[in-house]
């Protein structure tokens, strides 16, 4: 994982501006943010998929999510934040390194997490119901 920006950054081996660190995770500010505030929060174990991950650590990480949500936007004055999470690049996922950005949301913003929906003749919800559960 030598080339993974995270993991050097878990290592030492890059700088960051640090919030939150214990055994399993680690938080900092997002270099390209999308609003004042936006961090990062990261497994310290090298996981490419929130799929790749056990238990132990999704569990860590997501409480550090929570952890890091309520302090950005009480610090930050937010009115709500966005957790976002991307799989693989056809998701938008970029760093190879799994990593929840919390995104400090205010009112009236010009963030936007919208995208367009199916229309109603290509729902098909039983068949996709059926289709999950067999993978469960």
């Amino acid at each position: 994982m030598d080339e993974c920006v995270f993991c050097k950054i878990i290592s030492g081996k890059a700088s960051t501006e640090k919030l939150y660190e214990d055994g399993k995770t680690l938080a900092f500010l997002d270099i390209f943010p999308a609003s004042k505030g936006h961090s990062l929060v990261i497994p310290k174990k090298h996981y490419r998929t929130l799929s790749d991950m056990n238990e132990e650590d999704l569990a860590a990480t997501i409480k550090t999510v929570q952890k890091i949500g309520k302090a950005v936007a009480k610090a930050m004055n937010a009115d709500g934040f966005n957790v976002v999470q991307s799989n693989e690049r056809a998701a938008g996922q970029v760093i190879f390194h799994v990593h929840f950005h919390v995104i400090p949301r205010k009112e009236g913003d010009k963030l936007s997490f919208s995208w367009p929906h199916l229309r109603e003749k290509d729902i098909e919800l039983p068949k996709w119901r059926e289709i999950i559960k067999r993978e469960l």
